[in-house]
């Protein structure tokens, strides 16, 4: 079996990989353009490069590992044609994006910003508007197990969670859960809306102008899903008309987020590039399920974990 990496991985990963699978011929650093392609079994990729040309390329492909959550960019129906399975790292971004949305509570919450401001500017000013988290409630768009993560830190911070998916079904980490048709009637109560919701036909374009205009004007709409969620238009007029109290963005409709988008600039918005997901662990976890898929591939036995089911996306 060939098994070719688009990703780049430190020297001794490759030796660990070579070491534990002495059977499978590893293609390391490589890309769509590259003749190992014509021969690999497996492609392990961020998923960005996977194409219908690279696709017509890869004659042998079975087996599609993306080292990452969202598959939305992908040629999904030229995937299913060809019966390419394809399995995702689902899962091990929980800790940093939980992380990440937990710094950004924080530091609105305890006036960070402000503070750094006044640094730059040598002036000692002592008029925050600092509040606690304790007591407050959150929404979570897509309690998975990024959203469950998200709720289990800000539950032990004294946060009322209500999670909100297309099942309403019970978790843990949420002190209630609502299904999607029930979100507009919750939104007027909670103090963040905090969304990590894959991009699929059921949620493109899910938050629209009515949802914005049903949140308290104080609250923190966060997105750390996919940018398609909502329109920028709807979410900038949010903004500008002050509907919302502010809105960190990690996801956006076109990336990078050209200069001239008005969310730059608007006051009551963080614009994050994209990088909650970021840690040194990254490459590293994603292996771990990786090795333990080849581990099952090399058996004959397809019941992959994080299968993804390319009819629906996700």
């Amino acid at each position: 079996m060939e098994v070719l990496f688009t990703i780049k991985l430190k020297p001794y990963q490759e030796e660990r990989l070579v070491t534990k699978f002495p059977d499978v011929t590893f293609h390391f650093d490589k890309s769509a353009d590259d003749k190992e392609i014509e021969t690999a079994a497996a492609i392990v990729s961020y998923g960005s490069n996977i194409n219908v040309a690279l696709l017509e390329k890869a004659k042998s492909l079975k087996w599609l590992m993306v080292a990452s959550a969202g598959i939305d960019k992908m040629p999904l129906a030229e995937i299913a044609d060809k019966n390419i399975m394809v399995t995702n790292v689902r899962g091990i971004h929980k800790t940093p994006m939980a992380e990440s949305v937990l710094a950004h509570i924080l530091a609105l919450k305890r006036s960070l910003p402000f503070m750094y401001k006044n640094q730059e500017a040598k002036e000692w000013n002592r008029r925050v508007r600092s509040s606690e988290l304790k007591g407050s409630k959150a929404l979570i768009l897509g309690p998975g197990a990024i959203g469950s993560e998200i709720g289990r830190l800000l539950q032990a911070f004294g946060v009322r969670t209500i999670g909100c998916n297309r099942s309403g079904n019970a978790n843990p980490s949420m002190d209630e859960m609502i299904r999607f048709d029930g979100l507009l009637d919750r939104l007027p109560e909670v103090d963040y809306v905090i969304s990590v919701l894959p991009s699929t036909q059921e949620t493109r374009g899910l938050l629209t102008e009515e949802h914005f205009q049903a949140m308290k004007e104080t609250s923190v709409f966060m997105n750390f899903g996919r940018g398609d969620l909502v329109a920028e238009s709807v979410l900038i007029e949010a903004l500008k008309n002050e509907m919302i109290g502010h809105a960190v963005l990690d996801v956006f409709e076109n990336e990078p987020l050209p200069v001239e988008n008005e969310l730059w600039a608007l006051p009551n918005c963080t614009v994050s590039p994209h990088v909650s997901s970021l840690s040194g662990k990254y490459v590293e976890r994603s292996l771990i399920i990786f090795e333990g898929n080849l581990e099952k591939w090399l058996k004959a036995d397809h019941t992959l974990d994080n299968l993804v089911d390319v009819q629906k996306g996700y």
